[in-house]
């Protein structure tokens, strides 16, 4: 089984590799995980300033930093994973990639880095569940 797990800055994240770890004990073989960060594009007036390479650092420093405390948690429950890291619109980009690793799941938090625009519009989480070709585990 292909799981794409979807993380971000919130506790949640943690939640949603415990629930991996559940999930993978009750299949008969290790599942193939994709661990999947997503940064939101810089606002264009922030990227200009900080230029290609600022921009580049702010992003594999952001991921970094989450990607750090979940690579752990993953390790503590003997998951094996591979770890993809992508800028974009995080519902969107989850889905793609989904569809791009050929997943069989996507598992991910309910919440996350909410802003009063997400409250306006929609969770990420409501938009990949509407948009995802394949089944979606939401953890609260």
């Amino acid at each position: 089984m292909k799981i794409l797990l979807a993380v971000d800055e919130s506790e949640t994240a943690l939640q949603v590799v415990k629930h991996a770890a559940q999930l993978a004990k009750q299949l008969s073989a290790p599942p193939s995980i994709a661990l999947v960060y997503v940064n939101l594009p810089l606002p264009k007036a922030v990227a200009k300033e900080l230029g290609v390479d600022g921009s580049e650092a702010y992003y594999a420093d952001t991921a970094a930093a989450v990607l750090r405390k979940v690579r752990a948690a993953m390790k503590r429950n003997r998951l094996p994973f591979t770890e993809h890291r992508a800028v974009g619109p995080v519902a969107e980009t989850l889905v793609r990639l989904a569809k791009a690793d050929r997943a069989d799941l996507i598992l991910m938090g309910s919440h996350g880095r909410g802003t009063l625009k997400s409250l306006l519009l929609g969770s990420v989480a409501s938009k990949v569940i509407a948009t995802s070709p394949v089944p979606v585990m939401v953890v609260r």
